[in-house]
């Protein structure tokens, strides 16, 4: 059976930490836990789960503090998680067969990322990282922000286990565009990643012309990560549509066709597309198409669950309905609330169709 140290990086995390720790507690044999500069007691509570606590100044550069703490692992491999992520009940069994398992040539060990929840608890985001690190690989984090260990040598995905990210208050929105501006003021040149992060940056941030900008120079390049690059044109696209360019918005989406048969991500899009223009049989042909398609959990994207099914579903009952098939929007909301039993969407349709409305 491997062993693992797990190797953290915190600031200020008093509030969440110990719920991480706990977490992960009887999982790992070494904890590693490296502050930035907390002013909380955010190293006291560390303290209370490892000696192994470490001092590192904050140099506006994750992978420098995270690199370093690996450099402070003594076990086959690192798992790093950040103060809000956590390792649920349902996946301790999972991530033990996994050390039990896992061969310790490895190299790198791909787990789920459910990166956010729904009003019920399922997730509507989820996509791999890299998790488990072997520490005599050689293998380091690159990029000051939106760091990433490059997933080469021998690569393990395993799907029995799953990091959750479970934050519980906002953080410092303006952190990673503050230093992607930083690097561009001292002449850094962007890699092909750093340009598709910073893009969606000053997105996030309302500066949609400077970021759609900045997309279509990332996609003209032609060297970016084919999952960054689909990704790219539905964001571009939202820009363009916030921008008062639809058929330019429509023109991204359809950009995104050429990288391969379309994920149900684009069909969606696709399918809001239409029906925002009052075309409800071609939104519906969109909806339809997201259902017959394959999730892309190991490739590495970001993957919306709901497009897989609630969402087309719930899109397909009102589309059907406005069309004059009743029975087909009937049907369709059943299907929708298979999904999603308690979404007020569903329930309301219910009630309508039931006449108590």
């Amino acid at each position: 059976m491997i062993t693992v140290s797990l190797c953290m990086i915190v600031k200020n995390e008093e509030d969440v930490l110990s719920r991480c720790l706990s977490s992960v507690q009887g999982l790992v044999e070494e904890m590693v836990v490296v502050d930035t500069g907390s002013t909380d007691s955010t190293k006291e509570v560390a303290r209370k789960f490892t000696d192994r606590v470490f001092d590192f100044p904050w140099a506006e550069d994750f992978s420098q503090a995270r690199n370093f703490s690996f450099s402070q692992a003594t076990q086959q491999f690192c798992l790093w998680m950040d103060a809000d992520d956590v390792i649920d009940p349902e996946y301790r069994q999972g991530f033990l067969e996994l050390k039990q398992a896992l061969p310790p040539q490895t190299d790198v060990v791909m787990l789920p990322y459910h990166a956010a929840f729904d009003e019920g608890g399922r997730p509507v985001l989820t996509y791999y990282r890299e998790r488990l690190i072997r520490r005599l690989s050689g293998l380091s984090f690159r990029g000051a922000v939106h760091e990433a260990v490059a997933p080469v040598g021998n690569v393990v995905t395993w799907d029995g286990a799953a990091i959750s990210h479970r934050k519980t208050r906002p953080g410092d929105p303006d952190r990673n565009l503050r230093i992607f501006e930083g690097l561009l003021s001292q002449g850094k040149e962007l890699s092909p990643r750093e340009q598709f992060y910073y893009a969606r940056e000053l997105a996030a941030h309302g500066r949609d012309e400077e970021a759609a900008w900045l997309f279509e120079e990332f996609l003209s390049t032609g060297r970016g990560w084919v999952e960054n690059e689909l990704q790219a044109c539905r964001d571009l696209s939202g820009c363009l549509l916030r921008m008062g360019k639809p058929e330019e918005a429509f023109t991204a989406l359809a950009a995104a066709l050429r990288y391969g048969p379309p994920r149900a991500e684009l069909c969606c899009d696709l399918g809001q597309f239409f029906f925002h223009k009052g075309d409800y049989p071609t939104a519906a042909f969109w909806y339809e198409t997201a259902l017959s398609r394959p999730r892309p959990d190991q490739t590495g994207a970001f993957v919306s669950p709901d497009c897989y099914g609630f969402l087309p579903c719930i899109q397909l009952c009102v589309c059907y309905y406005r069309m004059g098939e009743e029975e087909l929007a009937r049907e369709y909301n059943r299907r929708a609330g298979n999904c999603k039993p308690d979404n007020q969407a569903f329930l309301y349709n219910e009630r309508f169709f039931r006449g108590e409305l």
